[in-house]
């Protein structure tokens, strides 16, 4: 549901914002959140900048932009293999870094390319990975699942194995004492994996910084969630004795909200580990080799994107909260469809590493001698050297 419009303060500059003057914030609310083994959950009501609410449209507006042009290149065979899109569930993840902090890490499954742009890798970076360049995050090796950044350590293409790992994350987070969350992510399929189940018993056990954020876009690879758990049907139940929450995830700022509270919960009070269940919604199949219309109707997709889409909903709050002119919005809009498109153009002509390096980055430092079948730096400079030589 979408927050309505309360108390907006209004700015006393026009310049060129035009003839009607702006407002500086505007204080929304949405409706209160499911709660599990918790007596008071996330604020319901929060303020809004004006600065930070045109950052965070365009940030989605430039994820729903990086996945059309993902697309495009998937069906252009620019991407080879796997391609998993995430168009309608941008609010989850602008909404998560906008309530995260510079500490905190975060771990997924292999949906990842939001969350690597919005962790700092530029949209030409999460590109050129999906095709294979090496201006790519990861300079091409990584692909569309595998692709990492500052605190964020991945898309894993094994369904719920990045959960134990995000355990081990939040383990370090305390073992250092650096204050961190961490927050891993699996969709409503994954949610049935045993080891996301031992994983929330080691979390509980050690009292660990750790939020565990199931991914309910409910059809998991194509089948509808009612189909494919046994009993109950509330995946943020699904820890037991782990408190949880279930969050709309077509709201950016309720899910920017429940983010601030679990930082709160697991860093501040050390209170031990969340599990979240995200409400959200994807609009294209669960990979590119899915056309997404053998399990649900067309006539259901569209009728998401009309009444719940997280981005033009977002922007309906803008505008008539006035924090924004349509004139703006067009603007920005404009922006981001030119620069992906720039940088499209130049994932898609950018060149590859060289077959040399195929082997490299297996260590950092070499501590076993040498590696048979492995074409070293080493091997390669004498290589050039040799070949310099008897030129």
């Amino acid at each position: 549901m979408l927050g309505r419009r309360l108390l907006p303060v209004v700015q006393g500059a026009r310049g060129a914002l035009g003839a009607r003057a702006m407002a500086t914030e505007a204080t929304f609310d949405w409706n209160p959140y499911r709660l599990h083994k918790l007596d008071d959950g996330p604020a319901t009501s929060a303020t809004l900048t004006r600065e930070e609410g045109l950052r965070l449209y365009k940030e989605m507006v430039t994820v729903r932009r990086m996945e059309t042009a993902a697309a495009n290149l998937y069906k252009e065979k620019a991407v080879r293999g796997f391609c998993h899109l995430c168009s309608g569930q941008e609010a989850v993840y602008s909404g998560m870094k906008a309530g995260m902090r510079p500490n905190d890490s975060v771990i997924t499954s292999y949906r990842a390319h939001a969350l690597t742009h919005l962790m700092g890798v530029s949209v030409l970076g999460v590109l050129a990975e999906l095709t294979g360049k090496k201006s790519g995050c990861v300079r091409g090796k990584g692909g569309s699942m595998h692709m990492y950044a500052k605190n964020f350590y991945g898309g894993n293409g094994i369904v719920g194995a990045q959960v134990p790992l995000g355990a081990g994350l939040a383990f370090g987070h305390k073992y250092k004492g650096d204050g961190g969350v961490n927050f891993s992510l699996y969709g409503d399929g994954a949610a049935n994996q045993g080891q996301v189940y031992e994983s929330f018993n080691l979390a509980q056990l050690w009292k660990l910084p750790a939020v565990f954020i199931c991914e309910n876009n409910g059809y998991a690879m194509g089948t509808a969630t009612e189909r494919h758990h046994g009993g109950e049907s509330d995946l943020f139940k699904r820890g037991d004795y782990i408190p949880g929450l279930w969050v709309d995830g077509m709201d950016v700022l309720a899910v920017r909200e429940a983010i601030r509270f679990a930082v709160k919960h697991c860093a501040e009070e050390e209170k031990g580990p969340l599990v979240f269940e995200i409400g959200t919604y994807r609009y294209h199949g669960h990979s590119m080799s899915d056309p997404g219309t053998s399990y649900r109707t067309r006539d259901e997709v569209q009728e998401m994107r009309k009444t719940r889409d997280p981005i033009t909903g977002f922007r309906e709050r803008l505008i008539q909260s006035e924090l924004a002119q349509t004139s703006e919005i067009k603007a920005i809009e404009i922006e981001v469809k030119r620069a992906v498109d720039v940088d499209t153009k130049k994932a898609r002509g950018d060149g590859e590493i060289g077959e040399e390096e195929l082997f490299f980055d297996i260590y950092e430092n070499n501590l076993q001698g040498k590696i048979r079948g492995i074409y070293s730096r080493d091997r390669h400079e004498h290589k050039k050297t040799q070949t310099a030589i008897n030129l």
